[in-house]
């Protein structure tokens, strides 16, 4: 092996010099602040909304129907509406894969491009690239425009670890869906065995429609530049319904994504009940403290979540399980779904408000990115998915302290090294 001579030596070491220098000064312009969160209020969260709204950087907007729809189910629903589409049709998602679900929500766009409806599709440059060049054609030859967010190019370097994980759609202006469902076949079916996922949607009627639609301009204009106007796309709504509905989705510079408030702030208000269901169950320290103190003042407090067994990626799992011993102390009831993902996203508070969207309970989805939470006033809709998480909890295993305590070596290993890259998983 040949060796540099000496007056080559600090050529390299300058090279490498600067090399660190500008990844230093990319990562200190994409770094994301993280304030720790705290609050402090006797108040319940049914009294808090026009705050839990404000901090949100949202508003509160009565007049809404809201509709859950679980598992394959919603993309017969979905797959209608889009069909019935008369002026505009607006979608973005995560995850889309080829297969009989991407044909099929691909063959109904482009049906509808043809008819003469403005088609808009934006799909994350990263989740959407097993799409398939066969669907990717069909609707481009058809009429839709199809924008990659954050596609793999020199000019998006800063960039490429942010990714749009919504997943909504936006019809004529006037009804919208938004929740955890992704485009791959594994969501087709009813959760019935370990091959296909377990996930909740919603659709909106109503004037919340519009802050849907906001969200999904947002990355549009962002990436096209293109701003739209228009009955098409923003008509005036009347009221549908008479549930209360607040979106979350700002991430502003300089200050915690509208999400992650929306999260933390509603743990600090709970005065009875916090259930969450969430595939990817990642708690900042911060949060962990919140539970804690609920615990203290008496709420009942339960996490649902897919075992390293049921979920599509066990390394999220095992980073979870670090935290495990330390919320089984604070008194935080833990339960583990071994038979199939459990996908949706929920987390429901004193029987009276819940969240719905398309955000995970860890620090990607908290802190970069893009991601999109409804909060939803209203008993009923509260009870539904309380409903749903009794019935999946009943055949999932509770995760007890002393039997936790006493797993064994590797396992700990493997959840303190997954805990270490938990921001990029």
């Amino acid at each position: 092996m040949t060796l540099p001579d000496t007056q080559t030596i600090p050529w390299i070491a300058a090279f490498i010099g600067m090399v660190s220098l500008l990844l230093l000064v990319i990562w200190s312009i994409r770094r994301h602040r993280d304030p720790r969160l705290h609050i402090k209020c006797d108040a319940a969260i049914d009294e808090l909304v026009p705050s839990l709204t404000g901090l949100t950087f949202s508003t509160s907007i009565p007049g809404n129907s809201i509709e859950l729809i679980e598992n394959g189910a919603f993309f017969d629903a979905l797959l209608d509406s889009i069909r019935g589409a008369r002026h505009s049709v607006h979608f973005e998602t995560f995850l889309w894969k080829d297969g009989q679900l991407g044909r099929r929500v691909a063959q109904a766009l482009a049906g509808q491009a043809k008819a003469g409806r403005q088609v808009r599709v934006l799909l994350d440059g990263n989740g959407a690239r097993k799409l398939g060049t066969a669907a990717l054609k069909e609707m481009e030859d058809a009429g839709c425009r199809v924008v990659f967010f954050h596609d793999f190019r020199l000019r998006n370097i800063g960039v490429l670890n942010d990714r749009t994980h919504r997943k909504m759609v936006i019809v004529d202006g006037r009804e919208a869906f938004v929740g955890g469902h992704c485009i791959v076949d594994d969501w087709l079916g009813n959760a019935e065995d370990g091959r296909h996922t377990a996930d909740i949607s919603v659709r909106l009627r109503g004037p919340i429609v519009h802050s849907v639609q906001s969200a999904f301009s947002e990355n549009w204009t962002g990436e096209t530049g293109e701003l739209f106007v228009g009955e098409e796309v923003f008509p005036h709504l009347a009221p549908q319904g008479d549930v209360l509905v607040h979106a979350a989705f700002a991430k502003p510079e300089g200050s915690a994504p509208a999400v992650k408030i929306l999260h933390h702030t509603a743990i600090c208000l709970a005065r009875s009940r916090i259930w969450i269901q969430n595939p990817y169950f990642i708690p900042e320290p911060d949060a962990i403290e919140a539970f804690g103190q609920a615990v203290s003042r008496g709420v009942d407090v339960r996490v649902l979540t897919p075992s390293t067994g049921g979920t599509d990626n066990p390394l999220v799992q095992h980073a979870g399980h670090r935290n495990f011993e330390k919320m089984l102390r604070c008194g935080v009831r833990l339960f583990e779904y071994p038979h199939t993902l459990l996908h949706q996203k929920v987390m429901t508070i004193d029987g009276v408000w819940c969240a719905i969207g398309s955000s995970n309970f860890d620090d990607r989805s908290f802190e970069t990115n893009d991601e999109i939470t409804l909060g939803i006033l209203d008993a009923a809709t509260t009870r539904s998915l309380d409903a749903i998480f009794e019935r999946y909890v009943a055949r999932a295993r509770e995760i007890e302290l002393g039997e936790w305590c006493r797993r064994g070596v590797m396992h700990k290993m493997t959840d303190h090294a997954c805990y270490l890259i938990n921001e990029v998983l």
